[in-house]
């Protein structure tokens, strides 16, 4: 564990701010927050204390001084205006903005941002790493970013050389002129900081990039690989405490009693906080020198609950809710005529059920809070720092501007550190607050157990789909009848008026019926129930795929058509991406030509989410009643690939953590109220023995890059699922697979 320069133990100074009210598409106030300000200690750094005035025109996320440092030995800094939780941004963002700057790619690192305006996403207007748009969204911004700070080194030179800008020529690291002189960047930054940032600036012909598309090493590979990375978890400050809660084993129940006297008597404990937790609910916080004294301290607490108040949900009884409520009248996403359902000449009459799923990142939650005359400062690993630093600013009872929100590398999130209410994050602010009032004034670290994590809320919500379809002997659907039901995402939140439409939750339905054309009736209903629920990595398409790629292999089984075939047929000239991807799949699988070993066979299935299309083709098997997956290949249509080795891994960490779906224990059931599952021994993931063999291949495209976070997992799934049925002659229509 380390002390960085940067995050002092206290917060002091902090610079001139100048406020930035965000608002999103819907009308509303995103909040306010600071803005960036790069400092300069040593003299050699890039931002100089009087940068270079802005063209009126430019925006802080469009300004190299927020984004670029460059020392006196070239030495490149790039800060990222997301969170790397192990997708590759801290690697691919830096080699877009350093592909228009024209750096020396070995002298190139990278950092993370904060809550300053200048980090916010492009598209959104708001802090936000999420939806695979960090790449997507933000490709023309770097580029731009490198090629204004570029021009600036360019200016700078051409003032030193008295020669006109447009005769010099750079090149990894160097500005370089009509005669081959050279000077490094290192050597101009100081001065290119001081010229004017050009408003608009000419960016590459993609056929002279020398880093956009090359397969690249992560910048963070040696650090992770050798135990040297730090994470949010990893936090040290001087005098830094260490905080863990109880939490109520009911969501939203209070305290009725605590004895504390066991866990005041050991060492290292300093305190045992009440504090305010999410959702309503009442939390026991042990404040002591150490996680260890902490937890035993937790441990030792003796608390008596009250959860009189609030519904205990359990999952055997909320399935029958679920079922006795799809069999009503619901809000509608498409209303096609299904009359003809019943005169079909074939019918599928289908239940799905799928649980909900807790994040389980390896990387439990974290958040250090330091508070001191009235400024903050957060070191966290969170998707969203902007809503964050509002939500500890409100806790903490100082204004926004007065919190600043250090972006920490993240060991895994898949949603969870993107939460709307900043759960773990009031919650850490909370006790800071409590601790503040008890006279503690140290900085103070919360973690969470990983049994916290599981049992703590926020899951996949649970999804009841039930199908009734008709369709002719060619496989040609005369109607489909279907009905979803699960809680919403996003009711009650800031995005509810852009994506709550006539009752329906745009993340619920999202990949029905496209790109099939379909004539489907979607029904959707949304109960509202005491269980915490987030998006889970691809959200919707967690479950949507699933339906309709098994549910359009069982047409294909059932009129003796091939699958891939079938597909084709029904995505037509449409959808060129999906037939691209698909097709990609098939042919370097070898599906339809290789012969298969003894036992196994093919699954097919292709989804688009998040712009991006990614077909499976997989083998699989199936043992005393057990299936394996033996290999896997990924056919991918995310255009413009920034680096093939991201994409790659992207689409096989998708891949695994959608194996997970199907394994038996990869659920979180309810009883009464309380979650039965609290760690890997009955949360399920993949082992190693568990692996497939994963090869992945691209569609080449010229288009501007889509998202690629998520998209790998949605189909895995229903794949797998179809060459099991191919092989046992039975659908499978629940996750995690239930053969018997």
């Amino acid at each position: 564990m380390t002390t960085r320069d940067d995050e002092q133990a206290e917060p002091q100074g902090l610079p001139r701010r100048s406020f930035l009210k965000l608002t999103a598409a819907g009308g509303f106030a995103l909040g306010v927050f600071p803005t960036a300000v790069l400092a300069q200690e040593d003299g050699k750094s890039a931002a100089a204390a009087a940068p270079a005035k802005a063209a009126a025109g430019l925006k802080p996320l469009q300004q190299p001084a927020a984004f670029v440092h460059i020392d006196r030995d070239g030495t490149t800094t790039i800060t990222i205006n997301r969170l790397d939780f192990g997708q590759g941004v801290q690697t691919g963002l830096p080699m877009i903005l350093a592909e228009e700057l024209d750096a020396d790619w070995s002298k190139v690192k990278s950092v993370h941002g904060s809550n300053d305006p200048a980090y916010v996403d492009p598209a959104f207007g708001m802090h936000i790493t999420g939806g695979s748009g960090s790449i997507k969204n933000s490709y023309t911004q770097y580029r731009e970013l490198g090629a204004r700070m570029r021009a600036m080194l360019v200016g700078a030179a051409a003032a030193q050389w008295k020669l006109a800008p447009a005769s010099l020529q750079t090149r990894d690291g160097f500005v370089i002129s009509p005669l081959g002189k050279k000077l490094g960047y290192g050597e101009l930054a100081e001065a290119a900081m001081k010229q004017p940032v050009p408003e608009t600036v000419k960016l590459k012909d993609p056929k002279d990039f020398r880093l956009i598309g090359k397969p690249t090493g992560r910048l963070d590979a040696k650090a992770k690989s050798s135990g040297h990375q730090d994470y949010g978890i990893d936090m040290k400050l001087p005098g830094m405490l260490t905080a863990v809660v109880a939490h109520p084993p009911v969501f939203g129940s209070k305290i009725k009693s605590v004895d504390d006297s066991a866990a005041k008597a050991i060492k290292g404990v300093k305190a045992v906080l009440r504090v305010p937790l999410d959702r309503g609910a009442e939390g026991v916080a042990v404040v002591a020198d150490g996680y260890w004294p902490a937890k035993q301290g937790r441990d030792a607490l003796k608390i008596e609950w009250d959860a009189s108040g609030v519904e205990k949900v359990d999952s055997e009884k909320q399935l029958v809710q679920y079922r006795e409520l799809a069999t009503k009248p619901g809000a509608r996403k498409y209303d096609a005529d299904v009359s003809k359902i019943a005169g079909a000449a074939h019918k599928i009459d289908a239940e799905f059920v799928f649980p909900y799923l807790a994040h389980a990142p390896m990387e439990p939650l974290n958040c250090t809070v330091h508070l001191v005359g009235g400024k903050a400062v957060v070191w966290t690993g969170t998707q969203m720092p902007g809503i964050d630093g509002m939500a500890a600013a409100k806790v903490l009872g100082v204004p926004p501007e007065n919190v600043k929100v250090n972006v920490q590398m993240a060991g895994g999130g898949f949603g969870r550190r993107g939460l709307l209410t900043s759960d773990f994050v009031v919650e850490a602010c909370g006790v800071v607050k409590a601790a503040q009032a008890a006279g503690i004034k140290a900085p103070i670290r919360t973690l969470w157990s990983r049994e916290d994590d599981i049992k703590g809320g926020y899951y996949r919500p649970m999804h009841l789909h039930t199908a009734k379809i008709g369709f002719d002997a060619q496989g040609n659907v005369t109607g489909w009848d279907h009905v979803i039901v699960g809680q919403s995402l996003l009711m009650g939140s800031m995005f509810e008026p852009m994506m709550v439409k006539d009752g329906i939750d745009a993340t619920a339905v999202e990949g029905m019926k496209e790109p099939y054309a379909l004539p489907m009736r979607l029904t959707v209903h949304h109960p509202k129930l005491n269980v915490p629920v987030l998006w889970w990595r691809s959200v919707g398409s967690t479950h949507t795929a699933f339906v309709m790629e098994t549910l359009l292999d069982e047409i294909a089984r059932t009129t003796r058509q091939d699958p891939v075939a079938y597909r084709m047929k029904l995505i037509g000239d449409k959808h060129p991406r999906h037939k691209a991807a698909l097709q990609l799949a098939v042919d370097k699988s070898g599906y339809g030509k290789k012969k298969l070993e003894a036992g196994r066979a093919w699954g097919v299935a292709v989804h688009e989410s998040f712009d991006s299309v990614v077909a499976y083709v997989v083998e699989a098997s199936v043992k005393d009643g057990t299936p394996t997956l033996h290999n896997v290949t990924a056919g991918v249509h995310c255009n413009l690939v920034v680096n093939p080795k991201s994409v790659e891994a992207q689409v096989q960490g998708g891949a695994v953590m959608a194996l997970s779906m199907c394994l038996p224990g990869a659920a979180i059931t309810l009883k009464d109220g309380v979650v039965q599952q609290s760690n890997f021994g009955d949360f399920v993931v993949p082992r190693m023995t568990d692996m497939p063999q994963i090869a992945v291949f691209t569609v080449p495209s010229a288009d501007a890059p889509t998202g690629m976070g998520e998209p790998g997992l949605p189909p895995l799934a229903p794949a797998f699922a179809n060459a099991v049925a191919a092989i046992t002659g039975k659908p499978v229509r629940e996750l995690p697979f239930k053969l018997a």
